[in-house]
């Protein structure tokens, strides 16, 4: 092969990769946006409940909140479940995807909590398979969130790493958005939040990459028992 001929096959090589990386891009961002019908809006993780006893009162309190359920609680289980369901249908381990499915429901604190990833999952599962097939909506009904999304990346070709950063990414951002309803905030607030997550959702998702389920658990115990206490509030906006 000439120079030439080398240097165009590895253009078109380069240009298949970007392409690629392109299409998994645009995935990620319609899935993990504000706007897929998952209902996220809905929910709250217990930040309602934080926010009525004074836990939460400011753009700061709101960002220590979520950095310490990011790094001890919900964020980094859900991360280490994704990066487990990407693995187990890349490798093609169905009785792993089966056990990781069972794990995820069963780690949910609260019914409240429960009731959160279970039903977006499904959500989920259901709106991609109908828009992009790849046998999603096949799996088991009850899918937590993170085992759907899981899913659904390593049946399209999506690298782990930025599935995780997506999903990580969006896990904050919508409580940051609840929390710019709650407390309230003003949006600029609320992009400063997010701003201000930024390495911890980079950390979280390195973690998650090199971790296996042995390490999976949390010990963001105060979100939990707001998660709780959140059940029988009496004035709510948020189902959790």
């Amino acid at each position: 092969m000439t120079g030439t001929a080398m240097a165009e096959a590895g253009m078109a090589g380069s240009g298949a990769s970007r392409g690629a990386d392109a299409a998994a891009l645009y995935r990620l961002m319609a899935w993990l946006s504000p706007a897929y019908p998952v209902g996220a809006f809905s929910h709250s993780h217990g930040l309602e409940w934080e926010v009525e006893a004074g836990n939460v009162c400011d753009a700061q309190g709101l960002s220590r909140w979520i950095g310490d359920i990011l790094r001890h609680g919900g964020g980094r289980q859900d991360a280490i479940l994704l990066a487990a369901t990407w693995r187990a249908i890349r490798g093609g381990d169905a009785a792993g995807l089966a056990m990781i499915a069972e794990l995820a429901a069963a780690l949910s604190p609260s019914r409240e909590r429960r009731t959160e990833t279970l039903s977006q999952g499904r959500a989920f599962a259901l709106a991609t398979e109908a828009a992009w097939p790849a046998g999603v909506g096949e799996d088991p009904a009850d899918l937590a969130y993170p085992v759907a999304v899981g899913l659904a990346a390593a049946r399209h070709g999506i690298a782990l790493e930025p599935a995780l950063v997506a999903y990580l990414h969006a896990f904050a951002a919508n409580l940051v958005s609840a929390g710019v309803r709650l407390v309230p905030l003003g949006q600029t607030d609320g992009q400063r939040a997010i701003a201000r997550l930024e390495p911890v959702v980079a950390a979280v998702a390195a973690e998650a990459m090199a971790a296996d389920l042995e390490v999976i658990g949390g010990c963001a115990l105060l979100a939990d028992i707001a998660s709780m206490r959140h059940e029988t509030q009496y004035t709510r906006l948020f189902r959790t």
